[in-house]
């Protein structure tokens, strides 16, 4: 994490011609207004506004890879909401902590109940099926 928040960020930080060309109007207002404030071990890169502006500095993030709200690690979530002022430290990760998985919603990867139509579409009786009504006769 850099410490040094009123430089501003180096053609490399903002992904070189690479992140001009895949976004360039975030690329030229990050160049133009932001401060780095530093990254992550994911190389997603975080910045803040410059000092000068009233009110509460913007914060926003440029992802490393494709633009993906939950590959913002926890040390960084709270301050990109202004919860800190500060991102948390990165500490050892606990054993109960997995690593980050992407979102695979929409992808073959994604969780697909039983019954569901690429998992064969056939489920195990349950007693809230519904049966129709048929009269005796």
């Amino acid at each position: 994490m850099s410490t040094k928040a009123s430089s501003r960020p180096s053609l490399r930080q903002l992904g070189g011609w690479r992140g001009l060309v895949r976004n360039p109007g975030l690329f030229l207002h990050t160049w133009r207004a932001g401060a780095h404030a530093g990254s992550d071990g994911l190389n997603n890169q975080y910045y803040q506004s410059r000092a000068g502006k009233q009110g509460r500095q913007r914060r926003w993030v440029l992802y490393a890879g494709a633009p993906e709200a939950s590959a913002v690690g926890p040390e960084w979530y709270g301050w990109l909401r202004h919860e800190t002022a500060a991102p948390l430290a990165e500490t050892e990760r606990r054993p109960w902590q997995l690593p980050h998985q992407p979102n695979l919603t929409g992808t073959a990867a994604g969780y697909r109940p039983a019954g569901h139509d690429y998992r064969g579409g056939q489920r195990a009786a349950n007693s809230s099926d519904y049966e129709a009504w048929t009269p005796d006769t």
